[in-house]
């Protein structure tokens, strides 16, 4: 990074791919750390309503324009909208197809899904497929980017070098303007660009957003999120609870300001220089709780079966969630799945930790209580009104009979074995005084500098140390964590909370913006420390 920019842009802006400002997975945070919850909460200006007022809305699933052959095409625009969040007000959010979140888009394992999106925002954006395996060129990583306007996909003239005004060299990263050499120079484009996600997957929640260089955090903030769901077969086989009783559920809290908008301390709200006001440097954290757009909402469910699928969309809130009261016996909560899909076997859980970006598949039976409970969702890392998050309204109805269950069994997936591994690798993650800003293994992040070259289907042991509050998010594959400060994996490790997968190998190189280079292997994770979102 250039020298003279200050150290709040650098921090803001530094290490693209580990997740700077981007949300993901984390796998490691400094254990000479507290834990607890990083970050600094930012007060709203307006009133806040009060807690389970409103129902939960459930976002629509996207329908395809064309659905034949050997791929189902999605169109998505990205625009401004106004909509009702909080009672008698209006908020301008950013947007997938006007609605936040976005449009749910469905895949099918092995059927290709090709998206195009059309940016019709004022500011460039970047689409990030969140926990996909897709190639480079699909990927989303933080300097592909969509340039506002109506054009065609090419070479960006000045505009480019613009979007990312305060950040020094950018114009010399592969895929931002004045780059220099490879395929990378040609990957800003105007107007839209067309995603190809092969999903050479496991069934999995997915989710989507933007990723854009240095302004990912306040992107996000502003609305660009949404899920997409895989199915396969395996997990069509199982007796889970479906239909409407599959829910998806984006769990973000947000801040507003008086007259209703998001409010965010950006230290530029036109998006030409990245980062925020000092006092927020270690994550902002909102004071208003939202479950898919809406402020601590209702649903009303039978005595039945439910899944719920939870995605943390915060940009720095970690979350302990719990049912109050919980049932008789505990155990509310059965997991069925992770960021990867189907775990091995389920586990059950009296509350969950999740960390930013993490996603948990949960089933919930609710004739575990009597007809009429009113049953929350609670927060135990939260205080006021982010102790709260929905609430579940158990009906008084008879229920159908109820079709599903939990089998004792729910997927095979491949056992790493990582005293087999081909290389033990450790990634020292440290936040430097001065122009350095953050270091992986001492050295800044440099744009087409590899940390590591892997052969095409190895199995390593990657081992992330931090000494500050930061997330670690890979792209391109899954993987396993076999170990968390030196002893063994944790409650929500089990089984595989991230579940090591491996999608079918293929040559695929990973992003310019990501700091390692996989090549399409699998690699089991040690991690170290506790999980948090910077």
């Amino acid at each position: 990074m250039t020298r003279g920019i200050s150290r709040r842009h650098l921090l803001a802006a530094a290490a693209v791919g580990g997740g700077a400002l981007t949300v993901g997975g984390w796998a490691a945070v400094a254990g000479s750390l507290t834990p607890g919850q990083p970050g600094l909460l930012l007060r709203s200006r307006t009133a806040l309503p009060r807690p389970y007022a409103v129902p939960l809305p459930v976002p629509r699933v996207l329908a395809p324009v064309r659905a034949g052959g050997t791929a189902d095409e999605y169109e998505i625009t990205q625009r401004p909208a106004r909509l009702r969040i909080l009672p008698g007000l209006e908020t301008t959010a950013w947007t997938y197809d006007g609605i936040f979140p976005g449009p749910t888009v469905v895949s099918r394992s092995g059927r290709r899904t090709v998206v195009r999106h059309r940016n019709e925002l004022p500011h460039p954006t970047v689409v990030h497929l969140h926990g996909g395996h897709t190639p480079h060129t699909s990927d989303g990583y933080p300097t592909s980017l969509i340039l506002p306007g109506v054009g065609t996909a090419g070479r960006a003239g000045p505009a480019g070098t613009e979007a990312m005004a305060g950040m020094g060299d950018m114009g010399k990263m592969p895929g931002m303007a004045g780059s220099t050499g490879g395929e990378g120079g040609q990957d800003i484009v105007v107007g839209g660009r067309t995603y190809t996600y092969p999903m050479e997957q496991r069934a999995a929640t997915l989710w989507y957003h933007d990723h854009r260089m240095g302004f990912t955090g306040p992107n996000i903030w502003h609305g660009l999120a949404g899920f997409h769901l895989v199915h396969d077969d395996e997990e069509e086989a199982l007796p889970l609870p479906g239909g409407e009783r599959d829910i998806p559920l984006l769990i973000a809290d947000r801040s507003f300001a008086a007259d209703g908008s998001f409010l965010y301390p950006a230290l530029d709200p036109g998006q030409r220089t990245p980062g925020v006001t000092d006092p927020y440097m270690d994550g902002v954290l909102g004071d208003v709780i939202l479950v898919n757009g809406a402020p601590w909402p209702v649903l009303e469910t039978q005595r039945l079966r439910y899944r719920l699928r939870l995605l943390n969309a915060s940009n720095a809130r970690r979350y302990r969630l719990e049912l109050d009261p919980p049932p008789p016996g505990g155990g509310a909560l059965v997991q069925i799945g992770g960021d990867g899909g189907l775990l091995e076997r389920p586990v059950t859980h009296d509350a969950l930790d999740v960390a930013p970006a993490e996603r948990f598949d949960v089933v919930v039976d609710f004739s575990r209580y009597r007809p009429g409970t009113r049953v929350r969702l609670v927060n135990r890392l939260g205080s006021g009104s982010t102790a709260h998050v929905m609430r579940f309204d158990v009906s008084t109805a008879r229920p159908p009979a109820d079709d599903s269950r939990i089998p004792a069994r729910l997927s095979s997936t491949p056992a790493p074995r990582p005293e087999r591994a081909a290389a033990i690798r450790t990634f020292h993650f440290q936040r430097r005084a001065g122009s350095i800003g953050w270091t992986i293994n001492g050295r800044p992040y440099e744009p087409g500098r590899p940390l590591a070259t892997v052969r095409l289907g190895s199995t390593e042991v990657w081992r992330f140390v931090t000494d500050f509050h930061h997330p670690v998010h890979l792209h391109l594959n899954h993987f396993r964590v076999t170990a968390r400060n030196g002893r063994s994996p944790g409650p929500y490790d089990a089984d595989g909370r991230t579940p090591w997968t491996c999608a079918r190998p293929s040559p695929w190189r990973s992003s310019p913006g990501s700091p390692t280079i996989l090549d399409g292997s699998c690699s089991t994770v040690t991690t170290s420390n506790t999980r948090t979102w910077r």
